[in-house]
């Protein structure tokens, strides 16, 4: 028996408003129809997103391959193919599913955020892509501009914006990265004056960056027992709050996770990126103990526009 549903999956997508200020048209999703699907295929993707939500991603990858197979030219399933190798770190497969997803819509900014991001986990520039997807599409590469701009690559946002004809977001987002780049600029001037007062071996600095290598490795029961250290320590530095409340999140106690992040909030000072890391941690640590609400709002405040 055939069915009609309406799914709302794919991140939403920012976009300038008349009044040439960004907003997000609806986080978590644009709506995606698929006209008709069979029970079998639906019972295959909504266990495949359980399964990667829970990080199984080899079995989320088998049943979206079994959806691919009911399905073979549903955009939705090409895009979470791609996420889920990715999330595997098998970006070859990643980049050849997320490309065919922009494909079929190559004006969609997700399906396009998942072909950079794929790229940037590679360490791969556009260029090694730009044969395979339809770059001389304006709305693709105001997109591409903008993730650039939001990942605070500049240079590479500036590069695409003057292949652009002109616009009122073309302009915006212009001026935003020359103020960007100021502000980068006037930091970096008084950093070699700051460094020559602090002695060789920094151990705060020595400690960020082990709890950086911990972080990136995945390895939370390491990360658990230093940043806890760290944090009863250096009691004022948000570092440790975050390092701590990723732990936490990440070893069964999100409750406290919560917590110890929204006591880090307090003592942050003029760093974005550091906030941008703490708001995605307060995202996931409501999402694992059932407030989704609180979920959104941290979400959010990452993706806000510009």
């Amino acid at each position: 028996m055939k069915r009609k549903l309406l799914v709302w999956l794919i991140a939403g997508v920012s976009v300038l408003m008349p009044n040439h200020t960004y907003a997000q048209e609806e986080q978590e999703s644009a709506e995606v129809y698929l006209e008709e699907y069979t029970d079998e295929f639906q019972e295959n993707f909504f266990e495949a997103l359980k399964q990667k939500g829970i990080q199984n991603y080899d079995r989320a990858v088998d049943l979206f391959l079994k959806c691919k197979q009911l399905e073979p030219n549903n955009s939705v399933v090409d895009y979470e193919l791609g996420k889920a190798y990715m999330l595997d770190k098998k970006y070859v497969q990643a980049q050849d599913y997320a490309i065919e997803a922009l494909l079929s819509e190559p004006e969609d900014y997700w399906y396009l955020d998942n072909v950079l991001t794929i790229l940037d986990k590679q360490g791969s520039p556009v260029e090694t892509i730009k044969e395979r997807i339809p770059y001389g599409n304006t709305k693709l590469r105001q997109n591409m501009a903008l993730f650039f701009f939001k990942m605070k690559q500049y240079k590479e946002a500036t590069k695409v914006l003057e292949g652009l004809p002109s616009s009122s977001l073309k302009s915006e987002l212009s001026r935003k990265i020359k103020d960007s780049l100021q502000k980068r600029e006037n930091i970096e001037q008084v950093t070699p004056i700051v460094q020559q007062k602090e002695p060789v071996n920094d151990p705060l600095a020595q400690l960020k960056r082990t709890l950086d290598q911990y972080i990136e490795a995945s390895d939370y029961t390491a990360l658990l027992t230093e940043s806890k250290e760290a944090l009863d320590t250096y009691p004022l530095q948000p570092y440790f709050y975050y390092a701590y409340g990723t732990a936490l999140n990440n070893t069964g106690n999100a409750n406290k996770g919560v917590q110890v992040l929204l006591s880090g909030l307090d003592y942050l000072l003029d760093d974005t990126a550091l906030q941008n890391k703490m708001y995605k941690q307060l995202s996931e640590g409501y999402s694992k103990i059932g407030n989704a609400q609180k979920a959104n709002e941290y979400l959010n405040k990452i993706n806000s526009g510009l």
